[in-house]
């Protein structure tokens, strides 16, 4: 999956403009990053990546580089 499907997976799991998002982009700046958000981006990641992502890892990602990470 190249960088822009994967940009795009996450924008749609955060609900915000396509394209609105970069690989630094801090997730402090992104006013949808919530534990909605939280709970969204965990199913997305087990169900197209097949990863586990615990609560303590979601509550430790700052930037949208940090959740690229777990989708390799």
């Amino acid at each position: 999956m190249e960088l822009k499907e994967k940009l795009a997976l996450i924008e749609e799991v955060l609900d915000v403009e396509e394209g609105s998002l970069t690989p630094e982009t801090m997730l402090a700046d992104v006013e949808e990053w919530d534990s909605i958000a939280a709970l969204s981006l965990i199913v997305m990641l087990d169900e197209k990546f097949e990863k586990t992502v615990s609560g303590a890892q979601i509550k430790a990602l700052e930037s949208v580089n940090d959740i690229l990470a777990y989708m390799n």
